[in-house]
């Protein structure tokens, strides 16, 4: 039986509340794209909704609609992209099968994420972050959880182009903390900050 909540949202309030410098344009930058609609889909992870997604556990891929599929965990997916493109990714997986129990819950308001991109963003993950970024473990496409300034987190590698990107998902409560923490770890190699 599929279980899914209502597409309409309240206004968006990002969790990171403070003002900062927008700083020069750099080779590193931070961004808050915490209002990016956020869907987390639940199912078995040998049914027919995880045919469907078409996204294995610890990878991405881009669903019909645009949107950006992310395998968490096995049975998991985070859909990522515009409210247009999230609402048909979650809209195509209705009616797969009565008898498969599947939920879909709207993320976008429970949980920040950030953008970091540039040629030094893996140097500055690794301050904050016991992972090995290097292209033969953590490639483009890449999704994982990890502990990020010791807030638990799920990232993916998401490049733009020729530029190396991750994405980084905490819970709300988390949001201006973790912000603060990658800006501190992003201060020596030049980070630009990008919020609001």
């Amino acid at each position: 039986m599929a279980e899914t909540a209502s597409p309409q949202s309240p206004a968006f309030e990002s969790p990171v509340v403070r003002s900062y410098p927008a700083g020069p344009e750099g080779d590193l930058t931070l961004t808050d794209a915490s209002a990016t609609a956020k869907w987390l889909v639940r199912a078995s992870p040998d049914g027919p909704t995880a045919a469907r997604m078409g996204t294995a556990f610890g990878s991405s891929s881009l669903a019909p609609s645009g949107a950006l599929v992310l395998g968490s965990r096995p049975g998991e997916w985070i859909i990522v992209g515009t409210p247009g493109e999230v609402a048909a990714a979650v809209a195509d997986l209705d009616g797969l099968d009565s008898e498969e129990f599947m939920t879909a819950l709207d993320w976008t308001h429970s949980r920040a994420m950030f953008r970091v991109a540039g040629a030094e963003a893996t140097r500055m993950l690794e301050k904050v972050c016991g992972i090995d970024w290097s292209d033969h473990m953590t490639p483009d496409g890449a999704v994982l959880s990890a502990s990020v300034a010791l807030a638990t987190c799920d990232l993916a590698r998401n490049d733009r182009g020729e530029v190396r990107s991750y994405l980084i998902f905490c819970d709300r409560s988390f949001g201006q903390y973790l912000f603060d923490a990658l800006i501190d770890a992003g201060g020596e190699f030049g980070l630009a900050v990008r919020a609001g």
